[in-house]
């Protein structure tokens, strides 16, 4: 799954190639790829941000806590300014309307995101977890076993 930076990063090529064509004047059809490309990176921040919150068990386990939060929340405010600023332009550019347009278009995105690549890694995710934690618990399990082996051949009960 994509990261919060790599989202930002996508997001900001996107934010720039639709602040170049709003400029020069492209009609916001001709920008739609554009569009979809920054609804697509907003929506993978907004869950990339979600996940890190609360990470699975098997991330939480291999990375250990970062100083993750101030990273997001800079990378939150970068977004927003992008998100006003894209919104002022169109809205001033093309009129109220075509801000609803974007609006609806990013909502398609992140529906379609969902759907698609968001369920994929929820599954991998589980499977992981699942998959750690039954061998944890066999591990567990072993060496229990291997104690009480050990304590009751001290014994001499083996």
């Amino acid at each position: 799954m994509i990261d919060p930076v790599t989202a930002v990063g996508l997001a900001t090529s996107a934010f720039n190639a639709i602040k170049h064509g709003i400029s020069v004047g492209r009609d916001i059809q001709d920008m739609t790829s554009q569009l979809s490309k920054w609804g697509q990176a907003f929506s993978d921040f907004n869950y990339a941000e979600e996940k890190t919150k609360n990470p699975p068990i098997w991330k939480s386990l291999a990375t250990g806590q970062d100083n993750t939060a101030i990273e997001i929340f800079a990378h939150r405010k970068k977004m927003e300014e992008m998100r006003k600023e894209i919104k002022s332009h169109i809205s001033l550019y093309y009129g109220p309307s075509a801000w609803e347009e974007v609006l609806r278009i990013e909502a398609e995105m992140r529906r379609q995101r969902k759907e698609e690549a968001y369920r994929k890694q929820e599954f991998i995710d589980t499977v992981i977890n699942w998959t750690v934690g039954i061998l944890a618990f066999l591990s567990g399990v072993a060496i229990l076993g291997f104690v009480l082996y050990l304590v009751g051949k001290q014994q001499g009960k083996w």
